[in-house]
């Protein structure tokens, strides 16, 4: 039987991963930006994906390359860009978001720039899913968590993925680090944890917004990596641990056009200790876990902050105040694999002589935008491995041309991101000029 001192064992074991590091900061500015010359065996396509209803943006609506593993993530505005080999001109592009209808459209349709579109609201009940309503929503959770070798991939693969993250300090943006990683992906069977290469990376930083305290996210690319409830259950929930929640029924939505079983779950009233909240989704066909969202109860703030803050000076007190999780899954073939990764944290740091506190938003994510099969099952070098402890921005060597990237697939940045960057670059210039 699963104890109390495993459950806080549990909690440490995915915040571990996720932690805040503070410590007073002697740096000016991040170093100089390096160039990388561009390739230009690609078209690509810029646009937004919203509600067709009322224009709203859709956050994380998904773009995929029909036949073809490519694919990127709409913005927290809805915007996109997608590079497209010039070979594929000719195919389709699926595009799916959680609650509204797919749609495909010809790779013809889309357009260099302002590309809008429209995606319309799905709702299915219950009575319409011509399969079996299960009595238990536990047991359904319980059953998906089994099936995870027949539904998931099962073949070692080498995914390429974009990971951004970014700092703000109340609503300015002081941090930004990017990069594209190529992740040694285990079958979901296994138990050997997945290998990280880091390709290229960038960042910027004005440390002149975050006073005296420099704040760092531990983990980088495994932060959002980890969020693979499938790959990584111990990190939420095993089946073991699944006595310390409760679980219901939400009502039924559709993801792909395909209905789905909304999952609502919650630690027990009795636990003290931090456990999660949130929704699964699950396909009712073959007990997949598509999509979940979820949130770390944090009102036992001692408890929580000593999981997040690896180290700190001693008259500050780190209270966090959010932790969001957001993982997605795609299907290829028949089998589901890990794409999409999403982390919100908030912190309110308080000086002990100061009379107001400074509050940061952290924030990562990570899209999958291509991958292959690892047919020779090719492992990386410990020396070419990323740590799971890697601190990003510090392996970051600075924001380059604007064509630093590529042909690669990236998550489109947010114009305030944009503006951001733009404004430190000028600082950058004014500072290696004078």
């Amino acid at each position: 039987m699963t104890t109390k001192k495993s459950i806080i064992k549990q909690l440490y074991g995915l915040s571990m991963v996720l932690c805040l590091a503070l410590g007073i900061n002697h740096t000016a500015f991040a170093q100089d930006p390096v160039q990388i010359a561009p390739t230009v065996a690609f078209n690509q396509y810029k646009g937004t994906v919203v509600n067709s209803s009322n224009n709203a943006p859709l956050v994380f609506a998904s773009l995929t390359v029909n036949g073809t593993n490519i694919s990127t993530i709409t913005n927290s505005e809805g915007e996109f860009a997608l590079k497209i080999p010039k070979t594929l001109t000719a195919g389709k592009i699926t595009v799916s978001f959680l609650g509204f209808k797919t749609k495909v459209l010809d790779i013809q349709d889309l357009k260099e720039e302002k590309t809008k579109i429209k995606l319309e609201t799905s709702v299915t009940e219950l009575s319409e899913v011509n399969i079996s309503v299960p009595k238990n929503a536990r047991e359904l959770v319980r059953k998906t968590l089994k099936n995870r070798g027949t539904n998931y991939v099962n073949d070692p693969t080498v995914m390429t993925a974009f990971y951004r993250e970014t700092i703000k300090k109340r609503r300015t943006n002081v941090s930004l680090s990017e990069a594209v990683v190529n992740i040694y992906k285990q079958p979901y069977t296994y138990s050997r944890k997945d290998a990280v290469k880091l390709y290229k990376a960038r960042k910027s930083t004005n440390y002149k917004k975050l006073d005296t305290v420099a704040l760092k996210l531990q983990g980088g690319p495994f932060s959002t990596l980890y969020l693979d409830i499938m790959k990584y259950p111990e990190y939420v929930f095993t089946e073991d641990m699944l006595e310390y929640y409760t679980f219901s029924f939400g009502r039924t939505t559709s993801i792909n056009n395909q209905p789905v079983y909304v999952v609502n779950f919650k630690q027990l009233e009795t636990l003290n200790e931090p456990l999660y909240y949130g929704t699964l989704y699950i396909n009712p066909e073959n007990y997949v876990l598509t999509s979940a969202i979820y949130h770390l109860n944090l009102e036992n703030e001692k408890l929580a902050s000593a999981a997040f803050v690896k180290k700190k000076p001693r008259d500050v007190t780190v209270i966090p105040t959010e932790a969001s999780y957001r993982v997605d899954y795609r299907n290829k073939n028949g089998k589901w694999h890990y794409g999409y990764g999403n982390v919100q944290l908030e912190f309110k740091v308080n000086w002990r002589k100061k009379l107001f506190n400074s509050r940061y938003k952290l924030s990562c994510e990570m899209a999958i935008t291509d991958w292959e099969t690892n047919t020779e099952n090719n492992y990386l070098k410990p020396r070419e491995r990323l740590r799971p402890t890697v601190i990003i921005g510090d392996e970051a060597s600075g924001f380059s041309d604007p064509e630093f990237w590529g042909e690669y697939n990236v998550i489109e940045p947010e114009k305030s991101i944009e503006a951001a960057i733009k404004k430190i670059q000028r600082k950058l210039k004014k500072i290696k000029d004078s």
